[in-house]
């Protein structure tokens, strides 16, 4: 009887300068049942997406040498397939900059400070998106 070779579990990115926040999230999602990487800045998290999969990534809006927002429109150019699987935390959303911007890239936002079960809740909801168009595309 052949076995199916085990489903490697569903991958997210973590992009945020602060460490701590880094392992609250990296430790609840993994009980969750994801693999997590996690990046403290835009160039790690770009070289990372180079080598990696993700299925969904969490991007900070302030980053030391480039902002969030940079970075999205940076990996959503270079991979297309992860525009709506991106989700932008900050605790800036009301700023003209960021309303701005959100306005004209139709984004997720996850406020901080957040309560953990939306970051899951929100993880969860793009997973099962990209299982319903996979099951389309098949």
């Amino acid at each position: 009887m052949m076995t199916s070779p085990p489903r490697t579990p569903p991958c997210v990115l973590i992009v945020d300068d602060e460490a701590g926040l880094r392992r609250v999230l990296q430790r609840f999602l993994e009980r969750h049942g994801y693999r997590v990487l996690s990046a403290g800045s835009a160039e790690s998290a770009y070289e990372m997406l180079a080598t990696e999969e993700a299925n969904a990534l969490l991007l900070d809006i302030h980053l030391p040498t480039m902002s969030g927002l940079a970075l999205y429109l940076a990996i959503i150019h270079r991979w297309p397939a992860l525009e709506g699987k991106i989700a932008i935390m900050t605790g800036d959303a009301e700023a003209e900059e960021v309303r701005t911007w959100l306005d004209h890239h139709h984004c997720t936002v996850i406020r901080k400070p957040f309560n953990l079960q939306q970051v899951a809740d929100w993880v969860a909801l793009v997973l099962q998106s990209e299982r319903q168009s996979g099951a389309m595309d098949a």
